[in-house]
């Protein structure tokens, strides 16, 4: 079944959203339903299991949770210590995060009690929100799986299951851990599906737990955006970075795509070096540094953020002009999401992708594949006028970009990234607001002498042997909770034009 096409647009109370539920969209400025929602709310509303398809941006968010508060409503059942009522699924915590907030004020308005469930974070604070007892959990799933193993979560009072960006949760070998959790929720309960794409990994998903249900399809994720402009700029490795500062620091909100996790951090200290304020986004940073480093870019103290795929996947940031890939994705899926992070809502936007001589195969190919066909022109270095149309207004340098306050760790089991391990407790200045668990900045620091790697085994200095730190090249591999040696090139060592060439796509993601 397809979303049919109305002169006259139905209203959310109209689609049955109950009267208060709408008032609030209301006061938040949201009086019209999004064609996706248009679609799924009759169904969904009335307790069917639903399987919506729309590309990121079309409101998918909101399609599930009027229907979810609504019929948790209705239900009337209070929640048990350890059972919640409902479970919503996702892929990041970002995305279980924003999901959040836009949820509690429809939950608050209804006594419905929420809470958050993913990794990065020490668990206790989940425990004991579950044993006080939550109507609705948002969670990813495997901190989810590893609360459900240790006996701290129960779903067998589940009454709707919700997964979003499923698609993506089989891009990151979710799927198992995914149907685990759903097989331990009741048969009978209802059961949303939503995803920007609907392939055979989803179809899975489908087939085993959802009672026929009803499929919607809004925003074909094949065809442009019409109110998108794609662009291709052609040029040499050199003229790289170059272009990415002149693009960068025009006015507005840039967000930045490469393929690697040390890309991202070279890229990062590059643009602040250069003069434009900028974070990074990717699985090396600890959770404070994941949520320090939004809150700059939400708030405008940042105005670019270099992000890899996996991190940035489901990131909602309202008013971004323009979105770059450094590094041209390798599958069109990717570069359709990537892409999505500009133009939400009807507003405009603008993608470029950089690509060089050995890339114009497969960005002809990848971009034939996503159904664009963009605009390309060959240009020599930041001085070409095309850069001013598309990225319009005076460009500012900030001295120094983004520099903010990290403080130092106070365990020496947890390197500040300055391989001396003291947890003096300091603040130091870094910049475009890194920090993962044990990582530099890309400074030469940092190698990972102190790093506390997965299950507690000490890396970097017995893996290094006894070449001083400052020789290791990486700067700091970020460390997290997967910390390994990086003997990538160095992020702050060389000549930048040298450097960048390489830095965007070596490295893990």
């Amino acid at each position: 079944m397809s979303a049919a096409s109305s002169s006259a647009a139905p209203s959310f109370v109209d689609l049955g959203v109950p009267a208060p539920l709408a008032a609030i969209l209301a006061a938040q400025g949201i009086t019209t339903p999004t064609p996706i929602q248009a679609a799924t709310l009759p169904d969904s509303m009335a307790g069917r299991d639903v399987l919506g398809r729309g590309r990121t941006g079309s409101g998918k968010t909101f399609a599930f949770l009027l229907p979810l508060v609504a019929r948790l409503t209705a239900s009337g059942r209070p929640a048990r210590k350890g059972e919640p009522r409902a479970l919503i699924l996702a892929p990041t915590r970002e995305l279980v995060g924003q999901i959040h907030e836009s949820l509690k004020p429809l939950a608050e308005s209804a006594g419905l009690t929420t809470m958050t469930i993913f990794g990065g974070v020490g668990q206790t604070p989940q425990v004991n929100a579950l044993r006080r007892g939550a109507d609705i959990v948002l969670a990813c799933p495997g901190r989810l799986e590893d609360l459900i193993q240790q006996g701290h979560c129960d779903l067998g009072a589940i009454e709707i299951t919700i997964l979003d960006e499923a698609d993506h949760m089989a891009d990151l070998g979710f799927l198992p851990a995914v149907r685990r959790i759903m097989d331990k929720t009741p048969a009978d309960g209802q059961r949303l599906l939503f995803s920007a794409t609907l392939d055979n990994a989803i179809n899975v998903l489908v087939k085993r737990f959802l009672s026929q249900p009803v499929t919607h399809e809004a925003d074909s994720a094949q065809s442009p955006i019409s109110t998108m402009d794609h662009h291709v700029l052609h040029l040499s490795r050199e003229n790289r970075v170059p272009v990415l500062v002149d693009l960068t620091s025009a006015p507005g909100r840039t967000v930045v795509f490469t393929r690697t996790k040390h890309g991202a951090k070279a890229l990062t200290r590059q643009l602040n070096k250069s003069g434009v304020p900028t974070v990074e986004l990717h699985g090396n940073l600890s959770q404070n540094a994941r949520t320090r480093n939004m809150e700059a870019f939400h708030s405008g103290k940042a105005s670019t953020l270099v992000a890899t795929d996996i991190a940035a996947r489901g990131i909602h940031v309202d008013d971004v002009a323009l979105v770059v890939h450094a590094d041209p994705p390798v599958e069109h899926k990717a570069y359709l999401h990537r892409s999505g992070r500009t133009a939400r809502a009807g507003a405009a936007g603008t993608v470029i992708t950089l690509m060089t001589d050995d890339q114009v195969r497969d960005v002809r190919d990848l971009t034939r594949a996503a159904g664009i066909k963009p605009t390309t022109t060959k240009i020599h270095g930041a001085s070409h006028p095309l850069l001013a149309e598309l990225a319009p207004g005076k460009r500012v340098h900030v001295p120094g970009g983004l520099v903010v306050d990290v403080p130092e760790q106070s365990s020496g089991n947890r390197s500040s990234g300055s391989g001396s391990g003291s947890g003096s407790g300091r603040p130091r200045r870094r910049r475009g607001g890194g920090g993962g668990q044990g990582g530099g900045q890309g400074s030469g620091q940092g190698s990972g002498q102190g790093a506390k790697s997965q299950g507690g085994r000490q890396q970097g200095t017995k893996q290094q042997g006894a070449k001083p730190a400052a020789k290791q090249g990486s700067g700091g591999n970020g460390g997290g909770n997967r910390s390994r040696s990086n003997r990538g090139p160095a992020a702050g060592s060389g000549r930048p034009g040298q450097h960048s060439a390489a830095s965007f796509s070596s490295g893990r993601r």
